[in-house]
C-alpha cells in the first residue's frame, strides 16, 4: 500500500513508518495539515492515517475540506478517543477511528481492510466515467456509445488512471505501472503514448476526459 501518514508527532510518525515499511509497504510523513491537503491533491495513496490534533489544519477541519472531493480512504489515529470524538470524526467523513494508544498488528489490519474494500470496488468490470464506458473484462472502452480501439499499453494507462477518477495519477506511478519501472527512463515514451490515448478518448472534443496537471501527472474526468 502507498500510506500517507499525517502525524505531528516525529517519533510516532517515525515509528508507524518503520513498522510499515517492515510490513512491505510504502509511507511519506507529513506533521500538518495544511501539507497534507495539499499531497492528496497532488498524488495517490492508498489509505491515509491521519491524526486528529495538528496543526495549521485539524484533522476533523481537514475531513471537511475534502468533502467528496474523490480521495483514498481515511483512518483516523487519535487519543481523543472518547465515544463523542469517533462519532465526530466518522461523520465528519473518516472511514474508521482508533485510538491511542493502539496496538500496531490492529493497525495494519484496519488500512488492510480499507485497502481492499476499495480494491473489491474497483475490481469490478464496468467502470464509468462521464461518458465513458470502460469493460475489464472485455478490455472494451467507449465513449457516449462509440467504441474506441486502443492499444494494450494504452487500454493500460487509461486504467491506471480510472483506478483512481478524479485525482492526479504521477508521472512515476504512471511508468510504474504501465512499464514496470521504478525510475524516469529520461525519454518520451509516457507522453508519446498519452498523446495517442487523448486523441482517441477526445478526438477534437472542447472536453478532454484527461487532463495536465503540470508538473505533477495527469487526472481522468
Amino acid at each position: 500500500m502507498r500510506i500517507l501518514v499525517v502525524e505531528d508527532d516525529a517519533s510516532v510518525s517515525h515509528w508507524i513508518s518503520s513498522k510499515l515499511h517492515v510490513s512491505g509497504h510504502i509511507c511519506k510523513l507529513v506533521d500538518n495539515g495544511e501539507d497534507a491537503l495539499s499531497l492528496i491533491k497532488k498524488e495517490v495513496f492508498d489509505v491515509i492515517l491521519l491524526d486528529r490534533v495538528l496543526p495549521k489544519l485539524d484533522g476533523i477541519q481537514l475531513l471537511g475540506l475534502l468533502g467528496d472531493t474523490p480521495h483514498p480512504p481515511i483512518l483516523i489515529l487519535s487519543a481523543n478517543d472518547q465515544i463523542s470524538d469517533r462519532i465526530e470524526g466518522l461523520r465528519a467523513g473518516a472511514d474508521d477511528y482508533l485510538g491511542k494508544p493502539f496496538d500496531f498488528t490492529e493497525l495494519l489490519l484496519r488500512l488492510e481492510r480499507l485497502y481492499f474494500r476499495t480494491q473489491k470496488v474497483a475490481s469490478s468490470h464496468l467502470i464509468k466515467i462521464k461518458d465513458m464506458m470502460i469493460n475489464l473484462e472485455l478490455h472494451e472502452v467507449t465513449r457516449s456509445g462509440q467504441k474506441i480501439d486502443l492499444t494494450n499499453k494504452e487500454f493500460k494507462l487509461l486504467y491506471v488512471l480510472a483506478e483512481h477518477p478524479g485525482q492526479t495519477v504521477t508521472r512515476s506511478m504512471l511508468l510504474e505501472k504501465a512499464w514496470g519501472y521504478h525510475f524516469d527512463p529520461q525519454t518520451n515514451i509516457l507522453d508519446v503514448h498519452l498523446s495517442k490515448l487523448r486523441h482517441k478518448l477526445d478526438g477534437g472534443s472542447k472536453n478532454p476526459i484527461i487532463r495536465t496537471i503540470r508538473s505533477v501527472g495527469y487526472a481522468l474526468g
